[in-house]
C-alpha cells in the first residue's frame, strides 16, 4: 500500500503530465505551421483552451471511474461494451500511425548527418523502416528497460525547446515575424482551422494525465489541478517556441526544413550547436518511439485480456513483453509507412498527423461523453455537475472541430478504418453470444 508520504503532490504530478505530453510531437511542427504562417499562433490559442478542457475532463473521468481500461472504460460507461472495443481499437490504430509519424520525424532530423537519406523516397523509406524495426526489437526486453530509456531521452527535446522559448527572443526579429504572418492570404478562420490539427497533435497524450490518481495525494483536488497546470505549462512552451522560431528563420526556409529546431540553433549560435540539438532530437524521437510502441502493445494486451482482441496479443515473453503483439504492430507500421511514402518528409509527416488526429478523436469523444454517467453515478453536487458538464461539452465540441480541421482525406480514410473495427466487433459479439447460449 502506498503511504501518504510517498504519494505525489500537485507539483510532482504537474511535471509528470508536462513531460508525458512534451515528447517528440513538437519537433516537426514549426515547419508544418510555416505552411500557414505565423498567424498559426491563433490556432495555438484555440487549441490551448480546448486542450485544457480535455485535460480537465479526463482528470474527472480518471477520478470517478475505478475500472481498468482508461478511455475504453470511460466510453463503456455511456455507450456499452461495443464502445469499449471501438475506443481500444481506434486508440491502437492511432498509436500505430503516431509511431510511423515519429519515425518520419526522426528520419528528418537524421538527414543532416546522412544526406543520402533524402536522395530518393526509397532511401527515406528504408530509414523509416530501420528506425521502426530497431526500436521495436529494443522493446523485446520488457518494460523496465523501455521505461528507463524513454524517461531519459525525452529531455533531449524538452530542454532545447524550452531553452528556445526563453533564449530565442534575443534573436527575434519583428520584421521576419511580420513577413511570415500570413504569406498565403488565408482568412482568419481559415488560418485557424488549417493549424488546429497540427497544434492538437502536440497535445495528444493528455488522456494519460489522470491515469496516476491512485498514487496522488487528495486526487479529487490534485489530479485536475495538475492536469491543468501541466497542460498550461506545455502550452506556454509550445506557443513561445513556435512563435520565436518564426521571428528568427524566414518563413520559406522554415517551411522547407526537415529539422527546424536544429536549423534555428544553427542560426542563433553556430552549425555545431545546431547539429548537437539535431542529434538530441533524434535521440528523443527514438526514446519516444520506444515508449509509445510499448504502450500500444500494452493497450492491445489489455484488450486481449478482456477478450476484445485476439489472444495472441496477450502472450508474454519471459521478460514480460508481448512480443507476438509487437510483431503484429510492426507489420502494420511497415504497411502504413509503405502506403504513405513520399518524396517530401514534411508532406508524409502531415499526412500521418492528420490521420492520427482524426482517429484519436473517436475514443476522445466516446470516452468524454461517458463523464455524464459517471457524474450521476457518483451523486456529485449540483454545482460540480454543472461545471463538469459545461467543460466536458466544450471539450467534445473542440474535438469535433479537430476532426473538421483534419481535412477530407484524413476524415475519409479514418472513417473507413473505424468502420472496419465494427466488422471485428461483430465477430467478437457473436462469439460471446454463442458462449452464453452454450452455458445455458
Amino acid at each position: 500500500m502506498t503511504t501518504k508520504s510517498k504519494k505525489m503532490g500537485v507539483m510532482d504530478l504537474t511535471v509528470l503530465v508536462a513531460v508525458n505530453m512534451m515528447g517528440s510531437g513538437i519537433i516537426m511542427l514549426p515547419a508544418s505551421l510555416a505552411e500557414t504562417g505565423a498567424i498559426s499562433v491563433l490556432s495555438w490559442l484555440v487549441t490551448v483552451v480546448g486542450a485544457m478542457c480535455i485535460a480537465y475532463t479526463f482528470a474527472r473521468c480518471g477520478a470517478l471511474c475505478r475500472r481498468s481500461g482508461g478511455m475504453s472504460a470511460y466510453a463503456s460507461e455511456a455507450h456499452g461494451k461495443s464502445a469499449f472495443f471501438i475506443a481500444s481499437y481506434t486508440y491502437y490504430i492511432c498509436l500505430v500511425i503516431s509511431c510511423v509519424a515519429i519515425a518520419v520525424s526522426a528520419t528528418g532530423y537524421m538527414a543532416p548527418f546522412a544526406p543520402w537519406i533524402k536522395e530518393t523516397p526509397i532511401h527515406t523509406f528504408i530509414t523509416v523502416v530501420a528506425i521502426l524495426v530497431v526500436t521495436m526489437v529494443a522493446n523485446f526486453k520488457g518494460p523496465k528497460i523501455t521505461g528507463r530509456i524513454s524517461n531519459f531521452t525525452v529531455w533531449g527535446i524538452i530542454i532545447p525547446v524550452a531553452g528556445l522559448s526563453v533564449l530565442g527572443w534575443f534573436w527575434f526579429d519583428p520584421a521576419i515575424f511580420s513577413a511570415a504572418w500570413n504569406p498565403h492570404g488565408f482568412t482568419t478562420g481559415g488560418a485557424i482551422s488549417s493549424g488546429i490539427s497540427l497544434t492538437l497533435w502536440a497535445f495528444l497524450g493528455v488522456e494519460s494525465a489522470g491515469a496516476n490518481s491512485d498514487a496522488v495525494e487528495n486526487p479529487e483536488r490534485n489530479v485536475p489541478l495538475a492536469c491543468l497546470f501541466g497542460t498550461g505549462f506545455a502550452a506556454i512552451v509550445y506557443i513561445a517556441s513556435t512563435t520565436v522560431i518564426q521571428g528568427i528563420i524566414p518563413n520559406a526556409e522554415l517551411a522547407a526544413s526537415n529539422a527546424p529546431f536544429g536549423l534555428v540553433f544553427s542560426t542563433m549560435f553556430n552549425p555545431t550547436i545546431g547539429m548537437i540539438v539535431t542529434g538530441l532530437a533524434v535521440i528523443a524521437c527514438i526514446g519516444s518511439l520506444l515508449g509509445w510502441q510499448f504502450t500500444n502493445a500494452q493497450v492491445a494486451k489489455s484488450a486481449a485480456d478482456d477478450h476484445l482482441f485476439p489472444t495472441i496479443f496477450s502472450k508474454l515473453s519471459k521478460d514480460d513483453a508481448p512480443i507476438a503483439g509487437m510483431l503484429i504492430m510492426l507489420v502494420l507500421e511497415l504497411l502504413l509507412a509503405c502506403m504513405t511514402i513520399s518524396p517530401n518528409l514534411l508532406k508524409q509527416f502531415n499526412m500521418l498527423l492528420n490521420l492520427a488526429v482524426f482517429i484519436n478523436m473517436v475514443p476522445y469523444v466516446l470516452s468524454m461523453t461517458g463523464l455524464q454517467v459517471m457524474l450521476q453515478k457518483s451523486h456529485v453536487s449540483a454545482s460540480e455537475y454543472r461545471i463538469a458538464s459545461v467543460v466536458s461539452t466544450a471539450a467534445v465540441l473542440y474535438s469535433i472541430y479537430g476532426v473538421y480541421s483534419c481535412g477530407v482525406e484524413a476524415v475519409f480514410g479514418g472513417t473507413i478504418i473505424t468502420m472496419v473495427g465494427y466488422i471485428f466487433y461483430g465477430f467478437i459479439a457473436g462469439r460471446e453470444k454463442e458462449q452464453q447460449l452454450s452455458q445455458r
